[in-house]
């Protein structure tokens, strides 16, 4: 990221709202905003490959070969921009399940993973896909669920003012997009 840049754009996104970037309270402001770009946005700087390979340590489990034996995990709370407005998405919560295949993914990965896709201007169907695309590659699996539920301030804090919709999404690959039992993993 070009943070001169970003700090002379902001600058003059100041002056373009009628504000006076030298006056005190707004002196640092460019400079602050840069800082918070570089670290919310850092998602950007990775492919989902490389997040999959940044995230990817996995460890052997041994399992009955007629067993399903899904790896679950509610609640992972993200926040991401919306790529259209560029408005804060939040109070997002993420449902990850996957079926192994012989390795797991260490626990804390599966929420490194979907902290660094969000941290991209995002849609949020398009980072349900991402971090499903992400947990398949990092676990060497096919079957992965990812339910994503959020609030969009671009709906809450402006044009339509609804503060209390909710939007969810639901990503199935795999064995999850037929098997209902496997969803309801992750969607109850």
């Amino acid at each position: 990221m070009d943070r001169q840049a970003m700090e002379y754009h902001i600058r003059g996104l100041l002056q373009a709202i009628g504000e006076d970037p030298s006056r005190e309270g707004l002196l640092e402001t460019p400079k602050r905003v840069a800082a918070m770009l570089e670290e919310v946005l850092a998602g950007t700087a990775y492919s989902n490959h490389e997040i999959a390979q940044m995230f990817g340590k996995t460890f052997s489990v041994e399992r009955d070969d007629d067993a399903d034996s899904a790896i679950v995990m509610k609640d992972i709370t993200v926040f991401s921009y919306c790529e259209h407005h560029l408005a804060l998405m939040y109070d997002m919560h993420v449902n990850v399940a996957y079926l192994p295949q012989g390795r797991v993914l260490g626990l804390s990965k599966i929420a490194r993973i979907c902290d660094m896709a969000a941290k991209r201007l995002q849609l949020q169907e398009r980072l349900g896909s991402d971090i499903a695309a992400i947990i398949s590659e990092a676990a060497g699996t096919p079957d992965v669920g990812v339910v994503i539920s959020g609030c969009h301030s671009c709906m809450s804090a402006r044009g339509i003012r609804n503060t209390s919709a909710n939007t969810v999404t639901t990503t199935f690959k795999g064995r999850f997009r037929t098997d209902k039992d496997l969803q309801k993993l992750i969607t109850e």
